[in-house]
């Protein structure tokens, strides 16, 4: 239902990009958006999903887990409370400061591009704000074991940009038409609460707000809050790092960057975030329960896990590297969104994947820590991680293309493939620590090589495909992707891969309840 819920999302999300390509491209308008958009995301990210899911659902889980529900609905509206006062703190402070944090975030703007992204961050952070409460709701469906509304909400903050864009495009200039894009994420934010509310009010009774009253458990939440903040912190500074890096380069380089990243995301969240988001909860109440059989459950929860992420994942990669050019051609070229701009998405995708199987089981790696109660150890592989991505970023974005005699713009390249070597330092930390917590946890290498096999044998029959096509076009970029997809997942059935016929059997026992319904 997570994937589900994402999958419709992702798919709002890349329409979204593909229009606001056509008509921003790789602009200075396009690099303007990009970046004010991430300085706002400060405040989703500190305080958004990530960070209520690892303070705020283990306690709430096993509120309900205990079966003592009046006290979890205190908490949670205790919860939304305090949250809704920091946040609007946070966003009129952001309105004022916007100035100051475009010339920390991205230096390497001047002139109108600076006035200009000064201009969307103001608009953009109430917005952001609201997607915050959004979080809030998330939290407590997915507690509930909700999963599908909370993560298909993001379609209507989508869909509400499309239609801004869509509607201003062809009439105003790159500069109006992204101020009129930020006017709509507002508009889009509000609609992505009201959507989750339907669901959400009828779970927690009445509002009621006594601090008194849950005063002990939500300490708790403060306790966990403060180093998951921390550690979302540190992953905050890694991404704006990146974007730091990027715009010191030439024109393009911000906007690439967070096309790119868009690919890089939707693998991530639809089968690793996924697999996360819906184990947490899980996880929470099994280490709530307690016993001597809980390292055993949790190593099995885990082991599974990482097998279902590694399925999906490693095909992804491979992916990216092989037919990327492909990919974002499919998705992006079009309007002012050129050949050249795609194959400069694709190679800074390509440097993404590097990280990307890593990346992926890391979220998982950090849910069973934040299910222990355990936010300070993330943290710190995380100080580690962002330390790593940002000297190696430095290295391989600036000086690197001269000693190499490379055009200066395809230093975003080295940024994102050192990114993806820092992210393989945090997993392998990550596993190593937790291993030492509860057992031996991880992905057998044979089958780990097996999947690699498959992937690399699709990758072929995808690039024969192209071959044969012998044109370019969105029709045949389609035709190259489905033969990929079909081929892997023929050589997965070949070789009966467990995670295959888990799949085959989930989609049965659903189609066979939908049929007794």
């Amino acid at each position: 239902m997570v994937a589900a819920g994402i999958l419709l999302s992702r798919i709002a999300g890349l329409v979204r990009e593909s229009i606001f390509a056509h008509f921003l491209g790789n602009s200075a308008a396009a690099d303007a958006f990009k970046a004010g958009f991430r300085i706002p995301n400060i405040l989703q990210n500190l305080f958004g999903e990530g960070v209520l899911s690892a303070s705020f659902i283990p306690v709430y889980s096993k509120l309900l887990g205990e079966g003592d529900e009046e006290t979890a609905d205190l908490l949670a509206w205790a919860v939304g409370a305090a949250l809704a006062l920091a946040v609007a703190i946070f966003v009129l402070l952001g309105v004022y400061a916007a100035p100051w944090m475009i010339d920390a975030i991205a230096p390497g703007f001047h002139g109108e591009t600076r006035r200009l992204t000064i201009r969307l961050v103001q608009i953009l952070f109430p917005g952001v704000g609201l997607l915050v409460m959004s979080a809030w709701c998330l939290g407590v469906l997915n507690s509930h074991h909700r999963f599908f509304a909370s993560y298909a909400a993001p379609v209507g903050w989508n869909l509400v940009i499309i239609a801004a864009l869509a509607w201003y495009g062809p009439h105003v200039t790159q500069a109006r038409l992204a101020i009129d894009a930020a006017w709509a994420s507002v508009g889009g934010a509000v609609l992505q609460v009201m959507l989750q509310l339907p669901q959400m009010l009828p779970l927690m009774g009445g509002f009621r707000v006594s601090f008194r009253r849950v005063r002990k458990p939500l300490g708790e939440v403060m306790r966990n809050f403060g180093p998951v903040v921390m550690g979302r912190g540190v992953a905050q500074v890694s991404g704006y790092v990146d974007n730091l890096l990027a715009s010191l380069l030439p024109t393009g380089a911000v906007a690439a960057l967070n096309y790119a990243q868009i690919l890089y995301i939707l693998p991530v969240s639809l089968f690793g975030m996924s697999v996360a988001a819906a184990e947490l909860p899980s996880m929470s109440r099994l280490t709530a329960a307690g016993g001597d059989g809980v390292a055993e459950v949790l190593r099995r929860r885990l082991d599974g896990g990482l097998r279902q992420i590694a399925f999906m994942i490693v095909p992804s990669c491979v992916a990216f590297i092989l037919i990327g050019d492909r990919i974002v051609a499919l998705l992006f070229q079009s309007g002012e969104f050129t050949r050249r701009d795609s194959l400069y998405v694709w190679a800074t995708v390509a440097g993404m994947s590097i990280g990307m199987l890593s990346g992926a089981r890391a979220r998982l790696y950090i849910s069973a820590f934040y299910a222990l109660l355990d936010a300070k150890t993330p943290f710190r592989y995380g100080v580690v991680r962002v330390s790593l991505t940002f000297v190696f970023g430095y290295l391989c974005a600036i000086p690197l293309p001269h000693l190499i005699g490379i055009p200066q713009r395809w230093g975003v390249v080295g940024l994102t493939a050192s990114a993806g070597l820092a992210s393989w330092v945090e997993y392998a930390m990550l596993r190593r620590r937790l291993n030492q917590l509860i057992g031996w946890t991880g992905i057998q290498p044979r089958y780990l090589m097996r999947l690699w096999a498959m992937a690399i044998g699709a990758g072929g029959a995808a690039l024969g495909a192209w071959y044969l096509a012998g044109s370019r076009g969105r029709l045949p970029a389609l035709v190259v992707i489905a033969v990929f997809g079909v081929v892997y997942l023929g050589l997965a059935a070949i070789a009966r891969d467990p995670e295959l016929d888990r799949l085959k059997n989930y989609a049965r026992g659903r189609f066979a309840s939908h049929l007794r319904a």
